[in-house]
């Protein structure tokens, strides 16, 4: 059951990260400039965030296969516009109805591993999942790049909605809620208001303002880079071709797919965990100054690859959440956590475009705009979660 659950993150990892190959194509056939590029790249992740509470009610009241069966379609339908799409309105339509369609895909994943999994374990099981997730993000690499530029970006979309429609008949097929005998003792079924007044809760705990606003950065500085910027900087600053810039995409995408699970087999524990995320963050940071400052192709290069490496120590926020909220609200605290990370996305999405065309129109390199504008989100992240109050495990 978990595979299945898997194989629909896997197309929410390939939509979320379509914009670094298809950039260049929606720009000449739209005209789109760079802040333009950022809202399509964004629109995908705001709408993927902002439905997170209700996703999480959804879980909680109706259970983990009934909410990703009736959400997922929205998925498909987008990415049917989007292919067929006449106008840059269109495509971001697709962008939002795409959003929504996936915004429980890792949640379930999360939730399922939470509540069928020991608590041991959830680190290790999460990492494995999101590292075969991230398959999905290969997909957008060198494969999607090949696609593209043999017939158009239009097909890329086609071709996901084709695959979204597999993912969605095998979590039918395979999914199922566990069988539950009802108990006069049993309290019973929250309603709607009920739910969403807990969700309301969790934002009165001192601790939550820290995890929160570290993660509207951290999987943010990644996506950002593979998932908008990536394809760009190597064709323009470095004069690579849509598949050379795709094999590198790849590479990135190959990375991290497997060091989500190693993260979470070192996970450390409550006790030093906090300091591991503290630093690994700050050292994220430092790299994307670096790319931005240094204007080294190698760099460019190995440093993407190196951040698609350490994007893996993210797991370990999940672990974080896991561990500082009561069992109750598992699936909630998770459905916050993963709306502050996508609501991130979007953020930073669209505030690099805004800070490309500044540079841009001011005679400057964009792309130094970009990579200094996601280290100082990046810091500024680490910096609230190190200050703010820490959960008292």
């Amino acid at each position: 059951m978990l595979l299945a659950l898997i194989s629909g993150f896997g197309l929410s990892q390939a939509f979320r990260t379509i914009t670094a190959i298809m950039a260049t194509g929606l720009q000449a056939e739209f005209g789109l400039s760079a802040q333009a590029l950022g809202v399509f790249a964004g629109a995908f992740a705001f709408a993927f965030g902002t439905m997170q509470l209700f996703m999480g009610i959804g879980i909680d009241l109706y259970g983990v296969r009934r909410t990703l069966l009736v959400a997922f379609p929205l998925a498909i339908a987008g990415a049917v516009l989007s292919a067929l799409a006449p106008s840059y309105g269109g495509v971001l339509l697709g962008q939002v109805l795409i959003g929504v369609g996936c915004a429980p895909a890792f949640l379930v994943c999360t939730v399922f591993i939470a509540r069928y999994f020991p608590a041991r374990r959830f680190a290790m099981v999460s990492g494995v999942a999101m590292g075969v997730g991230g398959l999905g993000m290969l997909f957008t690499g060198t494969p999607l790049a090949w696609l593209v530029q043999l017939s158009s970006w239009r097909m890329g979309f086609a071709v996901l909605a084709g695959l979204a429609v597999l993912a969605w008949l095998l979590i039918f097929w395979k999914v199922h809620e566990p069988v539950q005998q009802p108990t006069h003792d049993a309290p019973p079924r929250e309603s709607v208001l009920q739910a969403v007044r807990g969700f309301g809760a969790l934002f009165l705990l001192p601790h939550t303002a820290g995890i929160m606003l570290l993660a509207l950065t951290t999987y943010a500085s990644f996506l950002t880079l593979r998932g908008l910027w990536l394809g760009p900087l190597l064709i323009e600053r470095h004069g690579y071709s849509l598949i050379a810039s795709g094999n590198v995409a790849m590479l990135s995408s190959l990375v991290s797919l497997f060091t989500p699970a190693l993260f979470g087999r070192i996970d450390p524990g409550p006790g030093k965990r906090r300091s591991w995320i503290t630093g690994f963050t700050v050292l994220l940071a430092a790299l994307f100054g670096a790319i931005g400052l240094l204007h080294a192709e190698w760099l460019d290069v190995a440093g993407s690859i190196a951040v698609g490496l350490l994007s893996g120590y993210m797991v370990l926020q999940y672990s974080d959440v896991r561990s500082a909220y009561a069992p109750a609200v598992t699936g909630r605290a998770m459905a916050v956590f993963t709306m502050a990370l996508f609501l991130g996305v979007a953020l930073m999405q669209w505030v690099t475009g805004v800070a490309a065309s500044i540079a841009a129109a001011q005679g400057a390199d964009p792309y130094v705009a970009v990579m200094l504008t996601i280290a100082g989100m990046l810091a500024a992240g680490a910096l609230a979660f190190r200050c703010l109050p820490a959960p008292a495990h």
